[in-house]
């Protein structure tokens, strides 16, 4: 397993190794979450989303979702209808996440398993 580990610089921050990147697109308590929902049930509306992840508030939703639209991984997808409707959906760069976070999903499972 190799990772360019050299210092970067990318979108006016410095980092000193490619998984920092990584972890500032994708890291924290939601961004994963929202990014697994899309890619296992599909384009949802916001409240489809807000209703999938309960513990979120409506503003941390809507911040998240901003965040990983600007970085490519989310579409936004707007109705011109009223009441408005807008829709989110995986891009395809966002897809090719879809395999690390069922590992990680599974990983969860097994010590879930192991634990209990």
């Amino acid at each position: 397993m190799s990772s360019s580990c050299n210092t970067l610089e990318f979108k006016n921050k410095i980092y000193t190794c490619t998984f920092e990147i990584t972890m500032d697109l994708i890291g924290g308590k939601w961004k994963p979450i929202i990014i697994w929902h899309l890619g296992t049930k599909g384009t949802q509306r916001f409240t489809e989303l807000k209703k999938l992840i309960p513990q979120i508030t409506q503003k941390m939703l809507t911040q998240q979702l901003r965040e990983l639209e600007m970085d490519n991984l989310v579409n936004r997808k707007v109705y011109a209808q009223v009441p408005p409707k807008v829709e989110y959906s995986l891009t395809d760069l966002g897809e090719t996440l879809m395999p690390i976070l069922s590992m990680m999903c599974h990983w969860g499972d097994d010590y879930y398993k192991l634990i209990t």
